[in-house]
């Protein structure tokens, strides 16, 4: 299985999240889809600058034929959820939480004018240590290269909202 990669637009930005993403409603255009800033325990990272989200669920193809003549399917395997954030620095947080290890929740949210959204959440994300440049007199930025793990409270890697007007599938 190919992974899903989603790529999530500066929060001063209005175009869709990704170039091959679509949107449950045909009629909205790209320049009035808003996003927000990915929150980190509930409080907004608003240097954000731009930030990916790479989810795998590494299903195993099984290529054997069943008793009853079908293939067989596929085996679980275990999930990865990644990504890449770059924030612009305003203060140590990101690189403390770094430091010392400790997992944070994250937050990603999309939201249509007419009230669609599509929130995704990353309940344990660990990040490492950054390599920070500092390349001139502009402000200093650092690229996170995230990853997510099962949250022992929770039960899970991560939950995926999507809020529209279908009410199943």
């Amino acid at each position: 299985m190919r992974p899903v990669v989603m790529r999530r637009p500066p929060p001063w930005f209005a175009a869709p999240a990704s170039s091959t993403a679509t949107t449950s409603s045909s009629q909205a255009r790209p320049s009035q889809a808003r996003s927000r800033p990915p929150t980190r325990g509930g409080t907004a990272l608003g240097n954000v600058v731009s930030a990916d989200i790479t989810y795998a669920n590494n299903l195993d193809r099984i290529e054997t034929i069943r008793s009853d003549g079908r293939i067989d399917g596929a085996d679980p395997s275990i999930a990865g959820l990644t990504g890449r954030i770059e924030v612009r620095f305003a203060d140590q947080t990101l690189v403390t939480q770094a430091i010392n290890g400790e997992a944070c929740e994250m937050e990603f949210v999309y939201v249509l004018p007419s009230g669609e959204s599509f929130t995704f959440t990353a309940h344990a994300v660990y990040l490492p240590r950054p390599r920070i440049e500092i390349s001139g007199p502009q402000g200093v930025q650092a690229t996170f290269d995230w990853q997510a793990a099962r949250d022992s409270v929770v039960g899970r890697m991560c939950t995926a909202t999507l809020v529209n007007a279908v009410e199943t599938y």
